[in-house]
């Protein structure tokens, strides 16, 4: 049995940001820092990208990537979970005689993940010996001091902690969206990476951002280009 996979999903079809996945970042096609960061890490016998589109394909596989095969359509429309393009490109591999016993699920606009963070996270899962592993992050403020409009007007999610000091609340957090490290054993008997055995990662905020939209693109640019001076002046 082959050890690690990682696979790097990356569709063709973006509404938001046309051809967010192969979109300059910084001088470089955004998918790159991904499938850097998985050839580098140290921990994958294999790092492919599932994709539909043959433009994708080409420029993973310059990129050093593997495309044993072109996703199919339907795990390409936009109501396919990443669960869904996992199992295909599990099951596609089977057929090709190859199964592996741990796996990462790496996000191609992700330029903030390294190949250090890489391998702690396959440390982590293999030392722990939990199901999966997640990146996760603070939010920058307590949660349960939030608010909501109602009917035009601010109201609070939980009245209760009105004046309740917010270091006094327990911390939030939320998905990175960058990357998942599991158990194929157990992602194949689940059908899913968020089990009761998953154990978190914590990064921090400087070093995390959504890119769904132009902004958050900006921000991405502008956090990263903070994040290379700050290692410069180390």
């Amino acid at each position: 049995m082959e050890n690690c996979l990682a696979i790097i999903t990356a569709r063709g079809g973006s509404k938001r940001i046309p051809k967010k996945n192969i979109k300059n970042f910084l001088g470089q096609p955004i998918i790159k820092y991904s499938i850097d960061a998985a050839l580098n890490a140290g921990c994958f016998s294999e790092v492919m990208v599932s994709t539909d589109s043959d433009e994708i394909s080409d420029i993973a596989l310059s990129l050093g990537a593997k495309v044993p095969f072109i996703r199919s359509t339907k795990t390409s429309d936009d109501f396919s979970t990443t669960a869904d393009v996992i199992l295909e490109v599990l099951s596609e591999y089977k057929k090709l005689g190859k199964e592996f016993s741990y796996c990462c699920c790496i996000y191609p606009t992700a330029p903030f993940i390294t190949s250090e963070k890489l391998g702690v996270a396959y440390s982590k899962l293999v030392k722990s010996g939990a199901d999966s592993v997640v990146p996760i992050v603070k939010f920058g403020f307590p949660i349960l001091r939030s608010f909501k409009i109602e009917n035009n007007l601010v109201k609070m999610n939980w009245p209760e902690n009105m004046n309740v000091r917010s270091q006094d609340l327990p911390p939030a957090y939320h998905d990175c969206g960058q990357f998942y490290f599991f158990k194929v054993e157990t992602f194949l008997k689940n059908k899913k990476i968020f089990t009761d055995y998953t154990v978190p990662y914590e990064m921090p905020e400087s070093e995390v951002q959504d890119i769904d939209n132009d902004e958050d693109w900006k921000v991405a640019e502008i956090k990263y280009t903070f994040l290379l001076e700050k290692q410069k002046n180390k």
